[in-house]
């Protein structure tokens, strides 16, 4: 067992700012030993994402007290029985949907869709089943979806936990647990976005921005950032958005269908509320593809006209961990793009190490806000190290499904 400093929450439905609500109860908890199957990891990085501010508001209900955090990344400090493909002192990421590989999504190739993954983290409990936190007094805390990264320490199932290398920093690599695969993966993987393209991505958080980086990737021809917030959309021309516009504006729909000849071919809804889903529908061409990968509150309804899905020949998707193999894409972006520095994460993301403070609750503040910073250096589009980088992404990404199933 071992003790642990942790973000606890014990009840959700907080009112903004949470720096005088305070929903989170920094306390020391005690950890069981690792059991068959799973990893004692101390966390050295955490991201903050909509989905924990979620919890917390109460638009996605969960077990309570829980301790929350579910992008996070560390070293291995103690192995449970029966584990192979891992040792002590190894640098890992955590996906948050566990997969066991032997249920009809994780054969088709789906793992993010892995019902037993599901049940678990929908249950609050670990992967192999009950909980492994408890409060001084003995009482059971949950896992937030099998990860509970705001600790100094946590136990992962290894089918949470992917192998790193030690030289990717731990701030980085944090992010690519949910943020970067998230919206990279709804780019390549859920939309295989086509060369030459038109693209719009609404929202743009840590996910949206990691949608403009995948189209910039992607080769779109132009690539259209939404937001609220004039500060990311300025973040977004950086990171190789064409185009931006504030979503407040109340002809923004007509402003881009003029713009782009009608729309777009791909438009991502990344904020996870109705109205960012609302004008990504609308702004999609005749032929074209809505794809969300944003959470709203589950009581939150879309409509649209079902004879626009015949007449109009249009598509609308959802993506969940952008529909990807998380250790076949950790694998491509970390060794590929990564080291060639074609894909450089700068995180704002609060690191724990060994110390939780109030800068936790502060975070969620600003959570309307990005959670990360991309920078994508500028290289002569002709370097063939950027083309086989990317072919090795898309290969792995659209070959995993083939595969599996």
């Amino acid at each position: 067992m071992v003790k642990s400093k942790a973000a606890v929450l014990y009840e959700s439905g907080y009112d903004m700012p949470y720096v005088k609500s305070e929903p989170l109860k920094i306390e020391t908890v005690t950890l069981a030993s690792p059991g068959p199957n799973e990893l004692l990891i101390q966390v050295r990085a955490a991201g903050l994402c909509h989905s924990d501010l979620s919890v917390i508001n109460g638009s996605r209900k969960r077990q309570t007290p829980m301790v929350l955090g579910h992008e996070a990344a560390g070293v291995v400090t103690e192995v449970g029985e029966n584990v192979t493909g891992f040792d002590v002192g190894d640098h890992v990421v955590c996906a948050f949907v566990p997969s066991c590989g032997q249920c009809l999504p994780c054969k088709e190739g789906r793992p993010a869709l892995c019902e037993p993954g599901a049940a678990s983290n929908n249950a609050g409990e670990m992967f192999s089943g009950g909980t492994r936190i408890q409060k001084e007094d003995g009482t059971d805390v949950y896992s937030h979806i099998g990860i509970s990264g705001f600790s100094e320490y946590s136990i992962v199932s290894t089918n949470s936990a992917i192998k790193i290398d030690p030289d990717l920093p731990f701030d980085q690599a944090a992010l690519f647990g949910c943020a970067v695969i998230t919206g990279l993966g709804a780019v390549i993987n859920t939309a295989a976005v086509k060369p030459g393209t038109d693209v719009a991505v609404v929202g743009l958080g840590g996910i949206g921005m990691n949608a403009v980086l995948g189209s910039v990737l992607a080769g779109a021809k132009s690539i259209i950032a939404v937001d609220l917030n004039e500060e990311k959309l300025a973040h977004a021309k950086e990171l190789g958005a064409t185009a931006v516009y504030n979503a407040s504006d109340d002809d923004v729909v007509e402003q881009i269908k003029a713009d782009t000849a009608g729309g777009v071919h791909y438009a991502f809804e990344t904020a996870g509320v109705v109205p960012a889903m609302k004008t990504a529908y609308n702004i999609t061409r005749r032929g074209g593809t809505t794809i969300t990968s944003g959470l709203p509150d589950p009581k939150d309804e879309f409509s649209f006209p079902q004879v626009v899905l015949t007449a109009e020949e249009r598509t609308i998707k959802g993506s969940y961990l952008g529909s990807c193999v998380p250790t076949e894409i950790f694998r491509g972006i970390f060794l590929c793009l990564n080291k060639a520095n074609y894909l450089s994460t700068n995180s704002l993301a609060r690191r724990l190490h060994s110390k939780i403070s109030m800068k936790v609750l502060t975070g969620f503040t600003r959570a309307n806000h990005s959670e990360l910073s991309l920078s994508f250096p500028q290289r002569d589009i002709s370097d063939p190290q950027l083309w086989v980088a990317l072919l090795i992404v898309c290969t792995t990404m659209g070959l995993t499904r083939a595969k599996s199933g």
